[in-house]
């Protein structure tokens, strides 16, 4: 989510040529830990529960990495970003991954120097209001305040949608997503704007959800994934297939239950590239032939995270949709392991 249209671009671009020198695996081995960078908190994506202890969605994936590379999952250090911080901690080295729900834009690839390794999630942008309000369309918000997050893609897709529309709105500027739905909540605007998943999971800490409803509008094109500085396609490679992982494991039916089971060897070639039982992908990795394996044994493969942290049973309750398997009529589609 806060997809930043970040200024500095080319400050960051050099930080990011500066520290993309070193191996990051090498160094990550050598502290003993994934320094990962998150969201400040966005329930069933990111947050931390009543212990202090990081869950969510993106979490999985900082957790999957660790164990793939570090044989902990327990080893990762979680740095809080806001939509402006984000890419500077990752140019600089502050963290080794990003996996903040950050959209896959042009710029971020190029210009920024980031390279992304994947889409967890497919997205768009959308509109929360109060039932009361009495609007069913986003094209019915001419004149509302609209709570944005300061720096994000959201604003310049928020202003294109208003101007093709023939319609006015007035910002109101938020630092965070939780700011912006504290300022929504509180009254403070009519509406609130920001990738529909993150609208979806702060509606599940309403006092009372049922009160909001999320517009039909879908504005913008919001593939989010994970990322990483340019320079170290190693490390790239290793939290590209890592996460590809997770998302194959599903399609091939290997879930956390039968997980032990099928490293031992199948029938399947495929299942045995994967998890080790045949071939070296792990070797021309880097890492070890039991790499996936710890991967999915983390919290299972993508539809078991996706259902434990943001799925229908859980209070965020988002349906698959797009980001349902190729074979199910979704975009979610692992490249093969061979």
């Amino acid at each position: 989510m806060n997809k930043t249209i970040f200024f500095g671009a080319l400050a960051t671009a050099a930080l990011a040529a500066g520290v993309a020198g070193a191996s990051t695996l090498d160094e990550v081995k050598a502290r003993g830990k994934l320094n990962c960078g998150v969201t400040t908190g966005v329930p069933g994506f990111a947050e931390p529960d009543a212990n202090g202890v990081w869950q969510g969605f993106d979490v999985a994936v900082c957790r999957a990495v660790a164990a793939a590379v570090l044989g902990d999952p327990t080893a990762v250090e979680f740095v809080p970003t806001t939509g402006k911080t984000r890419f500077t901690a990752l140019a600089s080295g502050e963290i080794d991954l990003l996996a903040r729900n950050t959209t896959w834009t042009f710029s971020r690839d190029v210009d920024l120097k980031f390279e992304f390794t994947g889409v967890n999630y497919y997205d768009g942008q959308g509109f929360i209001v109060n039932r009361n309000l009495g609007v069913s369309s986003a094209k019915e918000l001419d004149g509302a305040t609209i709570c944005i997050q300061t720096g994000t893609t959201t604003e310049l897709n928020l202003a294109d949608f208003f101007r093709g529309n023939g319609i006015s709105y007035e910002p109101v500027p938020v630092e965070t997503g939780a700011e912006a739905a504290q300022q929504y909540t509180a009254g403070a605007c009519d509406a609130y704007t920001t990738d529909a998943s993150a609208l979806a999971a702060q509606r599940a800490n309403f006092e009372d959800p049922t009160a909001h409803s999320i517009l039909p509008e879908i504005i913008s094109k919001e593939p989010l994934g994970p990322l990483v500085r340019h320079g170290d396609s190693e490390w790239a490679d290793i939290a590209r297939w890592t996460l590809n992982a997770l998302i194959a494991a599903e399609e091939l039916g290997v879930t956390s239950v039968n997980l032990a089971e099928l490293a031992a060897g199948t029938d399947n070639p495929e299942i045995n590239r994967l998890l080790g039982s045949e071939g070296d992908l792990g070797g021309m990795l880097g890492l070890d032939s039991d790499w996936a394996v710890r991967a999915i044994g983390v919290a299972g493969n993508y539809g078991e995270i996706f259902a434990k942290t943001i799925g229908e049973a859980t209070p965020i309750g988002l349906a698959r949709g797009l980001n349902a398997q190729w074979t199910n009529g979704g975009l979610l589609y692992s490249p093969p392991f061979r």
